[in-house]
């Protein structure tokens, strides 16, 4: 499924640390280079491991003044990936994601704290299913630079990671409780390209 223009928004970052010599920016998903993950208990035997495939957005990282940062991101729900046909397409059915009827999972900022020289949190709210809960981010930012391939002409990249946890049932995800875990834990791996 294509994610419409007007709903592009924006992948994980924060301001936290960089050099002085670099200033408050936007900054484009790299869908090459960024990772939407997740982990959730079967029966307590194992965690099984998923991913969403589409997204898209930007992001604003401003290194001095880590309050004037912010995100926004859009999942296509449809585009859950764990590797197994029929469980992906259970996922996409009204027990689970529903993405017929709840095509995208969103997910906008409302504050960013710095927390060290290159971690932080960002808050804000996540929508799935037509619900919206707060939810909060740990971020550590890992780098900004001018990328080192040539074909990026020199483009400033900054990279961060993130880790969250939500819980299905908030969203009223219900369907096989005790089978299925109701705590989800999230990873982001973001690459953002300046615009």
């Amino acid at each position: 499924m294509r994610i419409p223009t007007k709903h592009l928004a924006a992948a994980l970052a924060v301001s936290l640390c960089a050099s002085p010599a670099f200033t408050a920016e936007q900054f484009k998903i790299d869908p090459e280079h960024t990772m939407v993950v997740f982990f959730v208990d079967h029966f307590g035997y194992s965690n099984v491991f998923g991913r969403f495939n589409e997204f898209a957005g930007t992001f604003t990282f401003d290194p001095e003044n880590v309050e004037n940062s912010a995100i926004e991101m859009t999942i296509d729900a449809a585009s859950v990936d764990t590797n197994h046909t029929r469980r992906d397409n259970h996922l996409r059915s009204p027990d689970f994601l529903n993405s017929e009827e709840f095509p995208e999972i969103t997910f906008a900022s409302k504050s960013v704290e710095k927390t060290g020289d290159k971690t932080g949190k960002v808050m804000g709210d996540i929508t799935i299913l037509g619900t919206t809960q707060p939810i909060t981010l740990d971020v550590t930012f890992n780098k900004i630079a001018p990328h080192p391939i040539p074909s990026y002409n020199g483009a400033i990249v900054a990279g961060f990671s993130a880790t969250a946890q939500l819980s299905r049932s908030a969203f009223g995800m219900t369907y096989a409780e005790g089978a299925v875990g109701d705590v989800l834990d999230l990873r982001f791996e973001v690459e953002g390209i300046q615009q």
